[in-house]
């Protein structure tokens, strides 16, 4: 048993002054007033005034730690790009796979069952983002490994075993009754990587696509007369859109106007993170192409975005900062609402009874002090100014 004592825990409803975590098997077994912690026997951390939070979901990471899921798809790159972003808060993610050869995407989906029973942290399954995408929105990925959804490819995307599996398709590149297919197979369906009319994307909504994948990138724009896959996200109360807050992939205004258009819990934080996150990389490769950061940014020699250089605290604090969130709801953005959009809310996102013991410990100035993935607590957190290594946008 472990005691989590002296500050307040945020429990992704509210804040409480003076409150304990009491946590045994991994799991949260109660929250208490403080007074009621004190002769409690087992271990025990002092928050020292800070503030306990639930632990970050990251629906995005292509990679960290110096390594990169497509270039290896391997329970070992796995585990480095875990260990990477858990410095950050992230205790829950999905490694994601750009579209590749599909001896790669079977490569992949092996490796993250592996994981899963071996147990290595934070991994709670896989994002495919691709290969059934339009190259008129392909960005940085390679057209020539794009596919067409034929019955064998689904079989495939659909495959997994364990964890959850979340699939960036664009809906024009489908029929309907495939995305229901996917949809009744347990895949979550997100659009990305589309030039999909608003009314494509309200019958993709209809047969089962739940999300949006870096909203606003690679996607049909807002305009007057076409809303686009743009439009349908924020003007349809319907799903989840997931957001880049570097303040590179979306204007502050952007972000903020993202966030107030929706209700609560429809905007979800990612941050599409590359090698170079949590190491001191400064160019890596892509398949045909270098990538190098400049200022912030990971840019190819065409000067086209790939994947970013942001960790999720950063994240947290840039949106709260673009689009005048309180903080706590910047916290949800990172936390609760990934959590709802893979269907995890009844075990993650929250500090409360029976909920999986996934916590972040936060000093008075929002620093990461240590972390907990099921219970397991972790001093390997990013502290003072090395949590901040992605610019706030300024």
């Amino acid at each position: 048993m472990q005691v989590i004592e002296n500050g307040s825990v945020f429990t992704g409803d509210t804040v409480l002054g003076a409150h304990a975590v009491i946590v045994r098997d991994g799991l949260i077994s109660a929250v208490v007033p403080q007074a009621q912690s004190a002769d409690l026997p087992g271990e025990r951390f002092d928050l020292q005034g800070g503030v306990l939070v639930p632990g970050f979901i990251d629906l995005q990471v292509n990679g960290g730690g110096g390594a990169l899921f497509n270039d290896d798809p391997s329970v070992e790159t796995i585990r480095r790009i875990g260990d990477a972003h858990r410095r950050f808060g992230t205790t829950g993610f999905l490694p994601t796979l750009i579209s590749t050869d599909l001896d790669k995407v079977r490569a992949a989906i092996e490796a993250v069952e592996k994981a899963m029973e071996l147990g290595i942290p934070g991994v709670l399954g896989l994002h495919l983002e691709g290969p059934l995408l339009n190259p008129a929105r392909r960005g940085i990925h390679d057209a020539g490994k794009f596919q067409v959804a034929e019955p064998a490819l689904l079989d495939l995307l659909a495959s997994a075993r364990r964890g959850k599996t979340l699939l960036t398709l664009a809906p024009e590149r489908c029929e309907n009754g495939q995305i229901e297919e996917l949809a009744q197979r347990g895949i979550i369906l997100a659009a990305g990587h589309t030039e999909a009319t608003y009314e494509q994307i309200s019958a993709a909504q209809e047969a089962g696509l739940s999300g949006f994948t870096h909203l606003y990138n690679a996607m049909s724009p807002l305009q007057s007369r076409a809303p686009g896959a743009v439009g349908a996200a924020l003007g349809r109360e319907h799903g989840w859109f997931g957001i880049i807050a570097d303040g590179h992939h979306v204007h502050p205004v952007a972000l903020r106007i993202a966030v107030r258009a929706r209700e609560p819990g429809a905007a979800v934080l990612v941050t599409d993170a590359m090698a170079t996150v949590g190491s001191e990389l400064e160019s890596f490769r892509l398949g045909d192409h270098e990538i190098h950061l400049q200022e912030g940014k990971l840019l190819n020699a065409e000067g086209t975005l790939a994947g970013s250089h942001l960790n999720m605290l950063q994240a947290v604090r840039n949106a709260a900062a673009f689009a005048g969130l309180d903080w706590y709801e910047a916290l949800r953005m990172a936390s609760l609402y990934p959590a709802r959009a893979l269907g995890l809310e009844n075990e993650l996102g929250r500090i409360a009874g029976g909920y999986r013991a996934n916590l972040l410990a936060l000093d008075a100035d929002h620093h990461l002090q240590a972390s907990w993935i099921d219970g397991q607590r972790s001093a390997g957190a990013a502290t003072g100014g090395s949590d901040s290594e992605s610019p706030a946008g300024q």
